[in-house]
């Protein structure tokens, strides 16, 4: 299984030739910003001036929402039901308009210090204390099995998909319903990142289905940490519906993150 995955990996990392020729029709280029932890890889396009994107998952490190705001004066709808993480986004809330005084830790927990908040307000910083989901319902949101770890999971990879390990019940809903319940048109999101613990491969099958499209999307398969044929099997799928919608995988990082571009047809 392990060797399935790193050759997974490898096809994955890199198809440089691919990358160079989707830059070359569309003149994009890769930039990437937040922490070393935190941070996030994306392809520069004039469409993300003023756009509004999607972040499902915070944790304790929102360095690459803030940044992406200030930098393109974007419109962050950050999803993220985990107690900690809500708890570091209000700490967040109280330093907008302030500059940072610090900088950034090697580790997943950043001081709200750390950010420069210096032209983030509640109008482009949102913060949506939901799970982000394949359907709308209350369901179990399992603790990581490290409890020093801010990270929850839907699925519970973590514990072998059991359903019977310490969880918290929260609200979940769809990324169609999560916009709508906000009033944000869904073609008006460019970029959807997803961090979430294993559940971006039932949510990407659902946004596929409900016919959402978002430009690029950033993802983490956190399954590829822990190598499982039922998680690899997952991922491939999950891969293998976002190329069969018209995706591009264009950036791989070789391990767990990559990005996808939704190339429309002439």
């Amino acid at each position: 299984m392990i060797k399935r995955v790193r050759n997974w990996l490898r096809e994955k990392r890199y198809k440089r030739h691919r990358l160079q020729s989707v830059r070359a029709r569309h003149g994009l280029r890769l930039v990437t910003l937040g922490s070393d932890y935190g941070g996030w890889t994306f392809l520069e396009d004039d469409s993300l001036q003023g756009c509004t994107i999607v972040s499902a998952g915070l944790g304790e490190d929102s360095s690459f929402d803030v940044e992406f705001a200030d930098r393109y004066n974007a419109r962050v709808v950050i999803i993220d039901p985990t107690p900690r993480a809500v708890a570091h986004f209000s700490a967040m809330k109280k330093r907008f308009g302030k500059r940072g005084e610090t900088g950034y830790v090697s580790s997943g927990s950043q001081p709200v210090e750390a950010y420069d908040l210096s032209n983030c307000s509640e109008d482009n910083l949102v913060m949506v204390d939901r799970a982000l989901w394949c359907r709308n319902e209350t369901l179990r949101f399992f603790l990581p099995e490290n409890p020093e770890h801010v990270s929850h999971s839907i699925v519970n990879f973590q514990n072998d998909y059991r359903q019977n390990t310490d969880h918290l019940m929260v609200l979940a809903g769809t990324l169609r319903e999560i916009l709508h319940d906000h009033a944000i048109p869904v073609e008006k999101v460019q970029l959807l990142k997803l961090d979430i613990e294993g559940a971006e491969v039932e949510v990407i099958e659902q946004i596929l289905a409900d016919g959402l499209r978002p430009r690029q999307i950033c993802v983490e398969y956190d399954e590829l940490n822990r190598p499982s044929k039922k998680g690899f099997q997952r991922v491939d799928s999950a891969d293998k519906a976002l190329r069969a919608a018209g995706y591009v995988c264009v950036y791989g990082n070789g391990s767990t993150d990559y990005l996808y571009l939704h190339e429309e047809q002439p």
